[in-house]
């Protein structure tokens, strides 16, 4: 239930890049201002992520899960009902401040409701439901939206998050904290000159990832072109090439760290190398976002665990900083990649994702060769 609930909000994030042309067309707007909404909603959990954490750190872990993924199903719908894109844009700011609290909460809830030996075993149980919400949440939305409404798109997310509610009152036990960490010491891990540098990778790698992700729809529609079913077939194979790839580099990780954490920018700028050059091409293009997929699913496993490197002395807070800062990366790529929208055309997108990936690859660097954890 912790999972579905992370696949809930997975979906209800990012869920919105498969109907951002829908969306567009039924407020009469832009790509560009359509894709606010995906920008607006990182940029309240990059805000409000670590400071909400640290408010919530005293509260019954069930009672903050349930308000949040309560949240979330009464968003979406009304996202369902508004006929007005003030009210979305609003209702996509008030779940995002308990995003944050709810993935962080989840993993350390996880972790305490099994004996320690397979505790890492429930946390990737849990980490799955936003591989998941890639794999089918984001392109089934996309499919609700292109072949029946927009609102039963949204209708869909709503229902995931009420049944997610549903479980985790009906089974989840009530776990109060006992021994409550001080302000103080979870904040100490800020003074780290390390935890900055790995933050700046976090951000950057979140931008170069989400530069070009959140136009997805928009950039296989005009470039390619495709038509609304064949993007939500690239959308569901995407994200099945993601759970996949998400093994893959998590298997990478555990042989060599680094060297993972260095190659993974590297292979980012080689994908978007290709889609620039063979986007236009459908063959190639479908080829290509199946690479795309499997590169895209190492950045969030690749991320965490370079941040988590410099957090263990505070993990809930460090997980929040990862969500946070992860959302800051994603508002920030995809305020540049609409602005390169606007300015430049749709095709010329990819260059916003390359520019991120070499800036990512460059604070690696440095945080290896000059800053010791």
């Amino acid at each position: 239930m912790l999972a579905l609930g992370v696949f809930g909000i997975i979906t209800t994030e990012m869920g919105i890049v498969g109907v951002l042309p829908q969306v567009a067309r039924k407020f009469n707007i832009t790509a560009s201002q359509a894709g606010t909404l995906v920008s607006v909603f990182a940029l309240v959990v990059a805000i409000s992520g670590p400071f909400l954490t640290l408010l919530a750190s005293g509260i019954n872990r069930k009672v903050i899960l349930l308000i949040a993924v309560f949240m979330f199903a009464v968003s979406n719908i009304v996202y369902a009902m508004t006929s007005k894109f003030e009210v979305m844009l609003a209702f996509r700011i008030i779940p995002a401040c308990f995003h944050p609290v709810f993935f962080s909460v989840a993993l350390v809830t996880a972790a305490q409701l099994v004996p320690p030996e397979k505790s890492s075993k429930a946390v990737t149980k849990v980490f799955a439901g936003i591989t998941v919400g890639f794999a089918f949440g984001v392109p089934l939305t996309s499919y609700l939206g292109e072949k029946v409404s927009l609102e039963t798109a949204f209708l869909f997310g709503a229902a995931v998050s009420a049944i997610a509610f549903a479980g985790i009152l009906a089974w989840l036990p009530s776990m109060p904290v006992k021994n409550k960490m001080s302000f103080g010491k979870q904040l100490r891990i800020l003074r780290k000159p390390a935890l900055w540098l790995n933050i700046m990778s976090v951000i950057f790698i979140f931008a170069a990832m989400f530069s070009v992700y959140s136009y997805f729809a928009e950039y296989l529609g005009q470039v390619t072109p495709m038509n609304g079913s064949a993007i939500s077939v690239m959308l569901m194979g995407f994200g099945i090439i993601m759970i996949f790839g998400n093994f893959v580099f998590g298997a990478m990780l555990q042989k060599n760290l680094r060297v993972t954490v260095m190659l993974f920018p590297i292979l980012y700028i080689a994908v978007y190398v290709l889609l620039y050059s063979l986007a236009p091409y459908w063959i190639p293009a479908m080829i290509v976002v199946v690479l795309w997929g499997m590169v895209h699913s190492g950045g969030l496993i690749v991320s965490q665990t370079w941040l988590t490197t410099v957090t263990e002395d505070a993990p809930e807070f460090g997980n929040s900083l990862f969500v946070s800062f992860s959302n800051l990366g994603i508002t920030l790529g995809t305020t540049v990649g609409g602005w390169l929208i606007a300015v430049a055309g749709i095709h010329q997108l990819i260059w916003s994702g390359i520019v991120f990936a070499i800036l990512a690859l460059a604070s690696i660097l440095l945080k290896i060769k000059y800053v010791p954890s």
